[in-house]
């Protein structure tokens, strides 16, 4: 069965968004999951960039897919499908924040002691992906975001600016105040090493997102 669904998602990669959605909204529901599988690693390095925290990011993916999925129709191709999803997250993230700032305000008396990233065990090279994510991490947020996003991402300057409703020359601008923050022997190892989001934990999204929309039992 799961090698099954392997070769469906490889035949599903090459199916535009714009076909999986059409797929979707006419009845096809389990088509939602090449969606998921398509953007997670997108969405989790995204949400790292805002949050800092694994788990934290991961409720903010499964809500932002739910979302997603609800308003799937109301999607217009004014801009990518992927632009428009990682707005969701992004939003999403920041909702998280607005909210968690509110508890801290009401009860006073959380840890303020910064939460770090632990790499994923499946890392080759564990010591240097802790390196790298706490590097990016000490970026002021809006810097870590455009280079998560640009560098990271590999999404276009139009790209980002219109997923974080920015001119691209800002874009362009708080890219190089991010790299010049940055070492750049760091710069070669990023893909391979940032916020990898493996396997296993895209199954597990997978799950939880379409168990919560009844999608599967």
């Amino acid at each position: 069965m799961t090698n099954m669904i392997h070769q469906e998602n490889l035949q599903a990669n090459q199916v535009p968004d714009e076909v999986l959605i059409r797929t979707i909204l006419d009845g096809d529901k389990k088509a939602f999951e090449h969606i998921i599988r398509r953007y997670n690693q997108r969405l989790f390095r995204t949400g790292m960039s805002i949050l800092n925290n694994e788990a934290d990011v991961e409720d903010a993916m499964q809500t932002a897919y739910i979302n997603a999925y609800l308003h799937l129709d109301k999607f217009k191709n004014n801009s990518s499908f992927g632009t428009w999803m990682t707005r969701i997250m992004i939003n999403q993230c920041l909702g998280q924040i607005r909210k968690t700032r509110l508890i801290i305000t009401d009860t006073s008396s959380q840890d303020n002691s910064i939460n770090m990233v632990t790499p994923d065990s499946e890392l080759h090279n564990k010591e240097l992906s802790a390196l790298l994510e706490n590097a990016i991490e000490k970026l002021p947020e809006k810097y870590r975001l455009v280079f998560v996003l640009r560098e990271v991402e590999d999404l276009s300057v139009k790209e980002t600016a219109e997923v974080l409703d920015i001119a691209a020359s800002n874009v362009k601008t708080r890219l190089n105040r991010a790299k010049t923050m940055l070492k750049d022997h760091l710069k070669g190892y990023m893909k391979e090493h940032v916020y990898a989001f493996h396997l296993t934990r895209c199954d597990c999204i997978v799950n939880r997102v379409l168990t919560e929309l009844k999608i599967i039992p």
